[in-house]
């Protein structure tokens, strides 16, 4: 009775966490809120196979929440360095590659 509590609390915080990411005011309030919906699934992922009885679920959870992560500093590197190796007129950025 309490996992099925805490599963209905953890679907609810992941809307809440749509609802950011939908209208979040900046880039990155959109990529903390998509992170958070990652590290909830996780969550849900464990709880659901808890009540499955599914001890392997423990398993896929850990995965997803590494690729949550790495996905996650991925997009963070690209937001901050979007131009990705295009040629630039900037000399100081020349003198550094």
């Amino acid at each position: 009775m309490i996992f099925a509590v805490a599963t209905i609390a953890v679907v609810i915080a992941m809307a809440l966490a749509l609802v950011r990411a939908f209208l979040g005011p900046t880039v990155y309030d959109r990529v903390l809120a998509v992170n958070s919906f990652g590290t909830k699934t996780v969550l849900l992922i464990a709880v659901l196979g808890f009540l499955a009885g599914r001890p392997e679920f423990l398993d896929i959870a850990l995965l997803y929440a590494l690729i949550n992560f790495v996905g996650t500093i991925a997009i963070l590197k690209f937001i901050r360095y979007a131009d990705m190796g295009r040629a630039t007129d900037d000399p100081v950025r020349e003198e550094t590659r």
